[in-house]
């Protein structure tokens, strides 16, 4: 993780990491001002505090309260050397903590990460820079020697030079990747997760057999996000952006908007059409990109080549970011490698969206196959030995498709969690479906699978693939496990070189009668490509561009950005076309309108009712807030702090609109229990004084919005360099 540190006055100090700010200042007998922690006091918290995170999530995945149980930590120094010290931990339990369960969490605090960096003892590296972003990869650990040359199935390169070119790209866009975190729980699964250090919203997670496959899946994965723009799919690119030369792509191509909101001609073709718009009720209105919101402008599309015969087809941006999110892009070594990558994921997420729809019943893959493969084996019988039933499967449907699956049943929960993955290879396609089970997950992570059901509706309803497709948490069914299976095991093989691998899969596809548009993505100096299989491919439905597209956003982000300058009459025009909008009640603001905010601000918080509620109370009108602030305060999950502020909202509105109660003989009482400076505030948003409390004022140039503008130069980074490609 990168902590940067400002230089305040005297001796206070600012650290800032990810959307935090920590500040640090000496005791005042050390010169210093006595106004927050020292730093060695943060180091000190931080192991009690990782220790008491560890006791909370042994308790809270079995039940367990924690309010009576407490926690200290004493450093005792020796006298002769002030840096040897003990850091004593006791904890006290409450006398109906089964003698088990006290065993547990002591060996919880075991697991303490700051306890265990101390103990193994960090290595400080101290050295000076002309540029804090110029090492834009010092960060990442774990590399193989240089001179080492390991290669895996199914690449062409080794995975440290892949690594080293890999690497090497993101430098040259400058982007300082850190790995944040690691996971190796049972023998030949690792996975870890990397971020972008100056926008961490920026991430991804990679999986494999070993710290190098692992790290470069992590990094391809992040390459060919970059290339495809998902880490931006949804966000607001800002004003100058929407109104470059290009918002996305230097090819990309506009189409203005006809009056009567037909679709333009020239987008799409007749085949994509019948998918999307069967009954003519898409319009070019539905097909704006939210990322530039430029309505005049019209509607930007991204030119893809369609397989069957080479033609260009226009796609609108917006299509693909409502319908594909992540699904079928790819980065590898070559295109060819690119290119298998991303067709075995496209039949990865299709065939394992039809076995669970449809609740097809696979075949066991015999032990006699699976001991062809000890490495795997080793995985799932370290499952096996942590009490984690483990069942491979053939997901190839009787050999047509070069997919895998496995499943693994958590006893103490009754939860299942089945795994899919796809290569040409069957080694390759196992090994991908172990890794994925386990990536970035702990033992304790597997206590949250769901369980399986016999509610056909429940597994079939789309929202429970959307689920399986972002984590693989959805439900699956009881049927799933039944002995009596569907297909008889094939131990299948569809491997070659990457272009034989390639126009394999290309041919399963066309069998099935589905056309393939590719897009070739090499702007950024890696292989890259991304591939739409209309009817096929998509992880939401068609429909969601009309009922539930994302450029919603653009009804209302104006609007919500500049809310502090706007007169009461467009707070009326606002709040009016909320109530109409059939919106949930409960979504984010930040979703609705593809602002990142802080999480931790009321803006980052802020949801559709409390929004009607600050409105409505800015407008002096009582009768309308006071009707949302209850359903507010019984469904909240914002911050105790912002609950209270509405429940004194609530206390003060129920004595304002009682003809019979008078304020001032509560004040006394509601400043005891809110206090006195909730009060205030209380009063002043309910007489109008105070308007919109807690959002700090904003506009479309976004200012204060840190996270979002973090994510901004980020992208820029990338448009800089597709512009300065383009040129050449």
């Amino acid at each position: 993780m990168e902590i940067k540190v400002n230089f305040l006055d005297n001796l206070r100090l600012e650290a800032k990491f990810d959307d935090f700010t920590v500040t640090a200042d000496q005791p005042i007998r050390y010169k210093g001002d006595g106004s927050a922690p020292s730093p060695f006091d943060y180091f000190l918290a931080s192991s009690a505090l990782c220790a008491a995170y560890f006791i909370k999530v042994y308790c809270k995945a079995r039940d367990i309260p924690t309010e009576n149980i407490r926690l200290s930590q004493n450093n005792i120094v020796d006298p002769e050397d002030r840096y040897n010290q003990i850091f004593q931990i006791q904890v006290e339990l409450p006398d109906d903590i089964s003698d088990k369960d006290r065993q547990g969490i002591l060996r919880s605090i075991e697991r303490c990460t700051v306890k265990k960096v101390v103990q193994t003892g960090p290595e400080f590296k101290i050295e000076t820079v002309e540029n804090l972003d110029a090492d834009a990869n010092a960060m990442l650990m774990g590399q193989s020697d240089s001179d080492a040359s390991t290669y895996i199935l199914g690449k062409d390169l080794p995975l440290e030079q892949t690594i080293a070119n890999m690497t090497g790209m993101l430098a040259d866009l400058g982007m300082k990747i850190e790995i944040s975190s690691w996971r190796n729980i049972v023998p030949n699964v690792w996975s870890l997760h990397i971020r972008d250090a100056a926008s961490p919203m920026c991430f991804t997670n990679g999986k494999g057999a070993t710290k190098e496959s692992a790290l470069c899946s992590a990094l391809g994965e992040f390459i060919e996000r970059l290339n495809c723009n998902f880490f931006y799919n949804d966000q607001f690119f800002g004003e100058e952006i929407a109104n470059s030369e290009f918002v996305h792509y230097p090819n990309e191509k506009w189409f203005e908007l006809e009056d009567d909101d037909s679709l333009p001609a020239g987008m799409l073709d007749d085949y994509c059409l019948a998918i999307y718009n069967p009954e003519g009720e898409l319009g070019g209105s539905n097909l704006i990109d939210t990322n530039s919101g430029n309505i005049d402008r019209g509607i930007c599309t991204i030119p893809y080549t369609r397989h069957s015969d080479g033609e260009t087809v226009y796609f609108p941006s917006n299509l693909i970011e409502n319908l594909f999110l992540s699904n079928g892009m790819s980065a590898g070594n070559n295109l060819q490698e690119a290119q298998v990558q991303c067709l075995s994921e496209i039949f990865e997420r299709a065939v394992k969206r039809q076995i669970i729809e449809q609740e097809i019943v696979l075949p066991d893959v015999p032990m006699q196959v699976l001991e062809k493969y000890p490495s795997i084996l080793a995985g799932i019988n370290g499952l096996e030995e942590q009490g984690f039933p483990v069942v491979v499967k053939d997901a190839s449907l009787g050999g047509q498709f070069p997919v895998m699956c496995v499943t693994l049943m958590n006893p103490k929960t009754g939860g299942v969690f089945a795994s899919f993955g796809a290569h040409p290879s069957f080694e390759v396609a196992l090994e991908r479906s172990l890794t994925e089970l386990l990536q970035g997950r702990s033992f304790e992570g597997l206590n949250d699978v769901p369980k399986p059901t016999f509610n056909s509706m429940a597994v079939t309803e789309p929202e429970n693939f959307v689920e399986h497709f972002i984590d693989s948490t959805g439900v699956i069914s009881w049927r799933f496990f039944s002995s009596k299976h569907d297909y008889e095991f094939v131990e299948w093989d569809f491997s070659g070189t990457n272009q034989e691998e390639a126009d394999g899969l290309f041919g399963i596809l066309e069998t099935l009668g589905k056309e393939v548009y590719t897009a070739d993505f090499d702007q950024l100096g890696a292989s890259a490509c991304r591939m739409l299989v209309p009817g096929f491919s998509e992880v939401y439905l068609v429909d969601d561009l009309i009922w539930d597209n994302t450029n919603k956003a653009l009804d209302y982000r104006e609007d919500i950005l500049n809310l502090h300058s706007l007169s009461d009459d467009e707070l009326v025009d606002l709040v009016n076309r909320l109530e109409e909008s059939q919106l949930d009640n409960y979504t984010d603001i930040r979703t609705m309108i593809g602002i990142v905010f802080d999480e931790n601000t009321v803006w980052g918080q802020l949801t559709i009712i409390e929004l009607k509620i600050l409105i409505y109370l800015a407008l002096g009108a009582a009768e309308e807030a006071m009707e949302l602030v209850g359903d507010f305060l019984q469904y909240n999950d914002n911050t105790v702090e912002r609950g209270l502020f509405y429940q004194a909202v609530n206390a003060v509105l129920e004595v304002e609109m009682d003809e019979e109660l008078e304020l001032e003989h509560f004040i006394h009482s509601f400043n005891r229990m809110f206090g006195e400076e909730v009060m205030d505030n209380v009063i002043g948003t309910v007489s109008g004084e105070v308007r919109f409390f807690g959002l700090t004022k904003t506009s479309m140039a976004l200012e204060g919005i840190e996270p979002h503008l973090r994510l901004i130069e980020s992208y820029k980074k990338l448009h800089s360099a597709r512009a300065k490609a383009a040129a050449k």
